[in-house]
């Protein structure tokens, strides 16, 4: 049979061979129904993306910098002062305190948040009831920073509060309230921060140990590892990244959001709780000086770019260090 097919084959070709028919084959596979779209096609969708992005952040930023060399006024046109507006910054003791409060808060908010949101992620990861639960700790985080700040002006007051009531039986707390006390107000603040932002940082530490690879976790076990020694050695190098987003999100959060300060303090009492984007409010909304408050805004968005990319490299992944550690000793070697 094989060899009457291919005999019946050969006489096939040399037919077509005499005759000047032979079947040419295909270097090409069939053509696709669409053709692939230009670039200038992917680059007229952006088109209304990008043309709006740069209406709300290039062009105020731009403004802002013409702000900040001019002495702005609402009634009178714009009048050059160049440098002027940044060098009265140095003297000005308010602005100072500004910054130190400000690192202060930052400080406070983002060891309290990264803690207790890793803490409890570490509990809720595997739990039995972990969706009700993660579902029920975002809740404060899906609610207005000013609506949060008015439900804990209420909770904080001094004579119906219910957590006055609670501090003061457990004698943290004298007759004053919370947000009156001047030693007392910073803390006040923070806590709102941390009840409203830590589940923030719970489901982004969960979302890592998600992606925690569970044959290293094991083996590390079968060596002895208990729980504790586990985490730090397998689950915290995973979830680095993770922590770092983390961290960058609530930083730069910290240094932009006062909505729940203006609605328990407003800076006060006296200026206890006036950190610089409050401090840049009062003196841009409330005494118009815009042209001063253009040049503290900028001088507050460099320092967050420099005080990011610093943040960056303290809490880059370890891997990443240690590979290029390694990459540099090589190249010297």
């Amino acid at each position: 049979m094989q060899k009457s097919l291919s005999a019946s084959r050969a006489s096939f070709s040399a037919i077509e061979e005499d005759h000047g028919y032979a079947a040419r084959r295909l270097d090409y596979g069939p053509g696709a129904l669409n053709e692939e779209p230009k670039r200038r096609y992917h680059i007229l969708l952006m088109a209304p993306a990008i043309v709006t992005l740069a209406a709300i952040t290039i062009y105020p930023f731009f403004w802002l910098i013409y702000m900040s060399l001019h002495k702005v006024s609402v009634a009178r046109s714009d009048r050059w002062v160049g440098l002027d507006n940044y060098a009265r910054l140095f003297g000005d003791v308010k602005f100072t305190d500004g910054w130190l409060l400000l690192l202060k808060y930052s400080a406070l908010c983002l060891t309290l948040e990264i803690l207790i949101g890793v803490a409890l992620a570490v509990i809720l990861n595997g739990s039995r009831f972990e969706k009700v639960l993660v579902t029920v700790f975002l809740m404060p985080m899906m609610m207005s920073p000013v609506v949060a700040g008015l439900v804990w002006y209420y909770l904080y007051n001094g004579t119906f509060g219910w957590y006055h009531w609670l501090f003061q039986s457990i004698g943290i707390l004298g007759e004053t309230s919370i947000l009156a006390d001047i030693d007392t107000a910073m803390w006040g603040i923070v806590i709102v921060d941390v009840w409203q932002w830590t589940p923030l940082i719970t489901l982004i530490t969960l979302a890592g140990l998600k992606r925690v690879p569970q044959d290293q976790l094991e083996a590390n076990m079968v060596d002895g590892a208990g729980s504790l020694r586990n985490f730090f050695t397998v689950s915290l190098p995973n979830i680095y990244p993770f922590l770092l987003i983390a961290i960058l999100l609530r930083f730069m959060d910290n240094f932009r959001f006062i909505d729940h300060i203006l609605v328990l303090t407003g800076g006060g009492p006296g200026n206890a709780t006036r950190i610089l984007p409050v401090y840049l409010f009062d003196v841009s909304f409330q005494f118009f000086k815009l042209g001063r408050g253009a040049a503290i805004a900028f001088t507050l968005l460099i320092v967050t770019i420099i005080l990011g990319m610093i943040l960056v490299r303290i809490f880059d992944d370890p891997k990443k260090q240690a590979a290029s550690g390694g990459a540099g000793e090589t190249t010297d070697d």
